[in-house]
């Protein structure tokens, strides 16, 4: 799945859109005190209250929300000789059935797989939706009407939001008819739809086509995916974060060139791995073996470098030089996204590109940052003095 397939399943979650179709909806209340099923409901999805369906559109939105490798996952399914049901199978039962009590009845088996060896700290709700999104047989300009003889492909889909709750909490009203202060005593717990714990969209998408050996897994927070769920409930592969992936990216380095390196030669790696990830931005993800990090790295001018000591590198940190680093987990983007310089004096943020700029150096016996810019920095309205070193 790259992000331009993401983007436009995303794009599809809007009421009354014509390339969206949502059947069913299923909601299932857990109990934190018994961390069992304490009701649960199933409705048409189009006899919902128009504000419940608006509600839970948002929640599908902001579940499916976030970059890839850091929010979002694409994983594969693996298999599990100990499990009885795997969770493929149960999906892609659902995913083909048109009998809505089936797949009504396959997603409760979903369910107790995720109650087993797990403790929900607060009551929870987790939906299940089917449906399906149509995609254009045919790329077109953005630009181009659509034609009424354009050929549609239909993707079938379930959707899985897991939702945490809080009580209400304790407020003093005011009552315009009788105009007298009252204390709120509502009990009911808030479902907390803006902000989803965790969950998943299959079957995943392929080359544009539907994949039903991968599921997307949406975390609730930023490089923070649930790898008991992804393990024992999805049966899936386990994931490597974005940020784990940088970190390990590093490791390799220093394990070549040492941990010391110029602002100049960062930068300089930075530019080959973006020029990688732009060479390749309509494909798949482009990944980093050991012999593009070879490539990277001399033509960054990092010296002695040889296939040897890179192999060694992936080696000593990962186990395995055959191991790929998704290239677009190593640098930020050059257009949004900043790297930071943390010091006792300040923080520094800076592009990728700009590290050229920078350098530190011994000025009288202390270390300092050294910025190259091209016009007079202001602070607070004073315009520095320029000194000569």
């Amino acid at each position: 799945m790259i992000k331009k397939e993401l983007a436009y399943i995303r794009k599809q979650f809007k009421l009354d859109h014509e390339r969206l179709s949502i059947y069913d909806i299923l909601n299932v209340y857990i109990m934190k005190e018994t961390n069992e099923i304490y009701h649960f409901e199933r409705t048409p999805f189009e006899l919902l209250e128009r504000e419940k369906q608006e509600l839970h559109m948002g929640n599908f939105k902001r579940l499916l929300s976030g970059e890839l490798d850091q929010k979002l996952f694409e994983l594969k399914f693996q298999d599990h000789p100990e499990t009885d049901k795997p969770s493929q199978e149960l999906l892609h039962q659902a995913l083909v059935t048109g009998d809505a009590d089936e797949w009504h009845d396959l997603m409760l088996l979903l369910v107790e797989k995720m109650l087993e060896d797990t403790t929900y700290e607060r009551d929870t709700v987790i939906t299940f939706v089917r449906g399906q999104y149509y995609k254009p047989t045919k790329e077109r300009n953005e630009e181009a009407e659509e034609s009424e003889t354009d050929e549609m492909f239909a993707n079938p889909f379930i959707l899985c939001s897991i939702n945490s709750t809080e009580p209400q909490r304790k407020t003093l009203m005011f009552d315009y008819v009788e105009r007298e202060f009252k204390y709120n005593v509502i009990v009911d717990p808030i479902i907390k739809l803006r902000s989803p714990e965790q969950g998943f969209f299959y079957p995943s998408i392929t080359d544009g086509f539907s994949d039903v050996n991968r599921v997307l897994y949406c975390a609730g927070k930023a490089n923070d995916p649930n790898q008991h769920f992804i393990d024992q409930v999805l049966n899936a592969e386990k994931t490597v974060t974005a940020l784990e992936e940088r970190a390990i990216f590093e490791d390799i380095v220093k394990e070549i060139a040492g941990d010391q390196l110029d602002a100049s030669t960062i930068a300089s790696v930075y530019e080959e791995i973006q020029q990688v990830i732009e060479t390749h931005e309509e494909e798949e993800p482009p990944k980093l073996d050991y012999r593009d990090v070879e490539r990277v790295l001399t033509a960054s001018g990092v010296e002695n470098v040889t296939t040897e000591k890179v192999e060694l590198a992936y080696q000593t940190v990962v186990d395995d030089k055959n191991y790929e680093i998704k290239a677009s987990s190593v640098v930020p983007k050059f257009t949004s996204k900043s790297i930071k310089i943390e010091t006792k004096v300040a923080t520094i943020s800076v592009s990728p590109q700009d590290l050229k700029y920078m350098k530190q150096v011994n000025y009288h016996g202390k270390r300092c940052i050294l910025i190259e810019v091209d016009e007079d920095a202001v602070i607070e309205g004073f315009t520095l003095s320029t000194e000569e070193l």
